[in-house]
Parts: structure tokens; C-alpha cells; sequence
């Protein structure tokens, strides 16, 4: 994983998280080809927002993305865009869906990577002393 560091005007930030997205009532639907599309979305919607996707994978029912995004972005903004537009691109491409009008499930997963260990972090803050 990067050490990026983004430098704001007034913060300097590492924020990353994992995002999983599945399909509609988890439905084998994503072909390769799909998985390409989604991917190249994802990628667009990114450097239109100011984020990067810094891993992308999936399988027949879900996609992983590993993004780094700055503090502007709530986490709600990124995966509403990423699956409004990849949905409707991949419905442009008249590839199957698992529901007549939607790709995704309304729900995702999403967790904080990156950065110390949880314990080592702990460790840190209790030996700060004035």
C-alpha cells in the first residue's frame, strides 16, 4: 500500500478505505467484460472527484475497490457516485442485470485501512505524557 500523504490547504490526510459493492439480491451477473466496464467507470468517476482507486477486483456477484480520497468527500458521495454511474453505463452497454432497473443493492461495505495496527496505535496514545 501507498504512503501517499494528500496535502490540503489546511490538513494533511491518508484516508483509505475498502469498498465492497454487490449486485442486486447477489446475482451472478458481473462477466468479465462487466467487471472491465465497471472498473473503467469506477476510474472516471475518480478522477472527476478527486479520489484514486488504487486496487479494483470483483467476481460474478460483487466488486472490491481500494480508495484513497480526500477529507471533502464524505464516504456516501463516493459510492453513490461510483454506482449511479456505473450502473447506467453497464445498462447502456445492454449487458444483463440482476433486476430490470437496478445493478447494485442499495447496501455496500466499507471499512478504514491502512495506517498502524489498532493495538500499536493504542500503545502510542497511552505513553503520550505532557
Amino acid at each position: 500500500m501507498s504512503s501517499h500523504l494528500r496535502k490540503g490547504r489546511h490538513s494533511v490526510t491518508d484516508l483509505k478505505i475498502h469498498l465492497v459493492c454487490v449486485t442486486k439480491y447477489c446475482r451472478p451477473v458481473l462477466s468479465a467484460e462487466g467487471l472491465e466496464l465497471i472498473e473503467k467507470s469506477f476510474r472516471e468517476v475518480a478522477k472527476k472527484m478527486d479520489f484514486q482507486i488504487l486496487e479494483f477486483n470483483g467476481e460474478e456477484d460483487h466488486v472490491h475497490a481500494l480508495i484513497e480520497y480526500p477529507p471533502k468527500l464524505s464516504l456516501s458521495q463516493i459510492v453513490n457516485a461510483l454506482k449511479g454511474v456505473s450502473s447506467r453505463r453497464y445498462g447502456k452497454a445492454a449487458l444483463p442485470k440482476p433486476h430490470e432497473e437496478s445493478l447494485w443493492s442499495p447496501s455496500y461495505f466499507a471499512a478504514s485501512v491502512g495506517g498502524a495496527l489498532l493495538e500499536v496505535l493504542k500503545e502510542y496514545m497511552r505513553n503520550q505524557k505532557s
